[in-house]
């Protein structure tokens, strides 16, 4: 591991004449921060997530749920308000990625976007806005404008992610602040025991035993900056992204296409104008929920992207460990393929012993797996067939 992290923070800590002559639209990311179950130092909840720990366990709910199991990030009282819960979690995370960029939250060419599934809103009847939360949580991290609030369930943060870019793109900013986050609520809880999309054992994505996912809570930000603008401060990038797509299947309010077509046409667009195609594609970061349904659609849609084979690109997920975070899966699971594609290298699939017979592509059983040279992809799939891909490289990471 020595030599893998002193070769990775050389590549992460490049000069800028690496990227500066890159004349490219692409947002460059060059702040990163998020508070997990398993803590909220970037370096250190990858190096647990390596090592194969996990923040699941045994969490008590008010009213009976089908699963005892939840991923709590500990340093916010699971007492306290749902709303406010969720704002702290948003705010210490926010802060944590402008600091790792260096820039101020105030500045005259930034926007915040904050991306969440419903907040604590299932938890409160009678909430007067549901946007209140938001603002809010602006006022706290010190963002004087008005922030754009994304709700598209489980692919939020990857959704704010891709407004951040659009954005960028566009030339009407230059900083985006792109923040996914959520918190577990009773509601929340009981509404997926109805649902009957939770396991009360084990969250075991792609795994034959699967049998439902397990409710987690976080948030992860990403900091997006133009090129020009990442130039003229001399920015340290962590990332480029080179692509975001979008698609929905209407398939129905919770259950996708089982074709997997519109996750595969937001992998496509993804890849539009990126100049890579998915030859270029080393690692997957999947939504990996550990539901039938969801582990079935992702394997067939990885086939029809990728083909079949041990030579298609490594395929992990983090929900095991992490729990599903809902709102904030989208971009902690971004913040983890940015360290994956930088130490080349990605934990096992938490629960994972005998992969399901149909996956198409190699998955790391048991122990970290190395990613080779190239791009990374990170899908979400969320309720009501939101789905979103985002596509990375890093600096000195061989994708060209």
């Amino acid at each position: 591991m020595t030599d893998a992290s002193d070769s990775a923070e050389r590549r992460v800590r490049h000069e800028w004449s690496d990227v500066a002559d890159t004349a490219t639209p692409e947002p460059y990311v060059t702040g990163i921060g998020w508070e997990t179950p398993l803590g909220n130092s970037v370096d250190d909840v990858w190096k647990q997530l390596l090592e194969g720990k996990s923040g699941i366990a045994d969490t008590p709910s008010e009213i009976p749920v089908r699963s005892p199991l939840a991923a709590m990030v500990p340093t916010v009282p699971v007492s306290a308000d749902p709303h406010l819960r969720q704002q702290e979690l948003a705010v210490r995370a926010a802060q944590a990625a402008l600091a790792d960029a260096g820039i101020p939250p105030d500045g005259p060419d930034t926007e915040l976007i904050l991306g969440t599934s419903y907040a604590g809103n299932l938890d409160d009847p009678d909430v007067p806005s549901l946007y209140d939360w938001a603002r809010r949580t602006a006022d706290q991290i010190g963002f004087p404008g008005t922030p754009l609030c994304v709700t598209t369930a489980c692919s939020a943060g990857s959704d704010a992610v891709l407004m951040g870019a659009e954005l960028i793109r566009s030339g009407r900013r230059e900083v985006c602040v792109c923040v996914g986050v959520d918190v577990v609520t009773a509601a929340k809880r009981l509404g997926h025991s109805l649902l009957g999309t939770m396991s009360a054992e084990a969250l075991r994505a792609f795994d034959t035993r699967h049998n439902g996912m397990v409710l987690g809570e976080g948030a992860g930000v990403l900091v997006l900056e133009s090129a020009a603008h990442a130039r003229r401060r001399s920015a340290r990038v962590h990332a480029v992204l080179r692509g975001a797509g979008s698609a929905n299947d209407a398939a129905g309010m919770t259950a996708p296409d089982p074709s997997g077509r519109s996750v595969c046409l937001a992998v496509e667009r993804a890849l539009t104008g990126s100049g890579l195609s998915t030859d270029d594609i080393a690692v997957v970061s999947a939504h990996g929920t550990g539901t039938p349904v969801n582990d079935a659609v992702e394997a067939t849609s990885l086939r029809a992207l990728f083909g079949a084979g041990q030579r298609g690109p490594v395929v992990y997920g983090t929900k095991g460990a992490l729990g599903h975070s809902l709102g904030a899966c989208g971009t902690i699971e971004a913040i983890t393929l940015i360290k994956a594609l930088t130490d080349r290298e990605v934990p096992a699939v938490q629960g994972l012993k005998t992969p399901m017979e149909d996956f198409p592509l190699p998955l790391p059983v048991g122990a970290p797996s190395p990613v080779p040279p190239g791009s990374g992809l990170s899908l979400t799939l969320g309720f009501g067939g939101f789905n979103t891909a985002l596509l990375f490289s890093v600096p000195g990471g061989d994708d060209d």
